[in-house]
């Protein structure tokens, strides 16, 4: 059966704990790589007030199976009370790419 691919996005709330979590992730096999892009602003309703942020984007590549075990993984670390975990399905991408995911998951080499 083949794999079903995932970009997963969260927002963190500094460098740091974007790190913290990107390592477990990937040193746990639940994804294959973690890009941490910093800079971005974020404005949201918290407990009826605007917030206007800055924050640390986790663009994270793995598969659909790893996704309930990436989940725990990400709310058991993450500091904030609700954290963004979003999947987006992966149609289309370069076979040797998709190949490598699937392999870094899996624990191969």
């Amino acid at each position: 059966m083949q794999d079903e691919y995932l970009l997963v996005l969260t927002t963190c709330s500094s460098e740091e704990e974007a790190g913290k979590i990107a390592t477990a992730l990937v040193s746990e096999k639940a994804a294959a790589c973690c890009n941490i892009i910093g800079g971005i602003r974020s404005l949201y309703f918290w407990l009826g007030k605007l917030e206007d942020d800055k924050e640390v984007l986790l663009l994270i590549k793995t598969t659909s199976a790893l996704f309930s075990r990436l989940r725990e993984i990400i709310a058991k670390l993450h500091s904030y009370d609700v954290p963004e975990i979003i999947a987006i399905p992966i149609v289309e991408g370069s076979e040797s790419y998709l190949k490598w995911i699937s392999e870094q998951t899996r624990g191969e080499a």
